[in-house]
């Protein structure tokens, strides 16, 4: 019987730390990530600065408004803000869109995200109406379009019809003041 070790090969110590080595490698990431100061719950968009997306949706029924037309943008800033009846959070921030709606600097539209058209009715009956034209998207193909993860979302387009900003998640009366009306007026001073 042999006393002696067996000297391990290049290979198994590479197999050996490997693992090691993939660890150190994300934690390093992840280590980055975290001293770099960004908003890590901020989602970008790949939209920002290129036209919006070609939409013409219908109008929601019984809603005596126009649908949701991409070439009505032209010409004026457009908050379009995605919705349904059934989101909860889109309820916690209906009230900071009612605000919004009373600045007439911009219009105000929407996209109803897979509802039904009676319950998008009536959660706009229950809690008012800030929109100024509201499109159906009853299946959802145009929220993919315009690269939506969920409701609520609002996108601040320019009167060049370009997405100037998006904000993911239900807008705060903080971040309508601090976030997205500073946008709003970028957007309105674009020539």
């Amino acid at each position: 019987m042999s006393t002696e070790m067996e000297t391990p090969t290049p290979r198994r110590r590479l197999f050996v730390l490997l693992p090691l080595l993939v660890f150190l490698g994300l934690a390093g990431l992840f280590l980055a990530q975290l001293l770099s100061g960004r908003d890590v719950s901020e989602v970008p968009s790949a939209l920002i600065g290129l036209p919006a997306p070609q939409t013409n949706l219908p109008p929601l029924e019984g809603s005596n408004l126009p649908g949701l037309d991409s070439k009505s943008f032209a010409g004026k800033v457009t908050l379009v803000n995605v919705f349904a009846s059934w989101c909860a959070p889109c309820r916690e921030e209906h009230p900071v869109l009612l605000a919004l709606a009373q600045d007439k600097r911009f219009v105000m539209a929407a996209l109803n995200y897979k509802d039904e058209p009676e319950n998008a009715r009536r959660f706009l009956g229950d809690l008012g109406n800030p929109f100024q034209a509201i499109g159906v998207d009853e299946a959802g193909r145009t929220a993919i379009d315009w690269g939506v993860y969920g409701v609520p979302e609002t996108f601040v387009i320019g009167k060049d019809g370009k997405v100037a900003y998006k904000h993911v998640g239900p807008l705060t009366a903080e971040a309508a003041r601090t976030v997205l009306l500073p946008q709003i007026d970028k957007a309105l001073a674009a020539h």
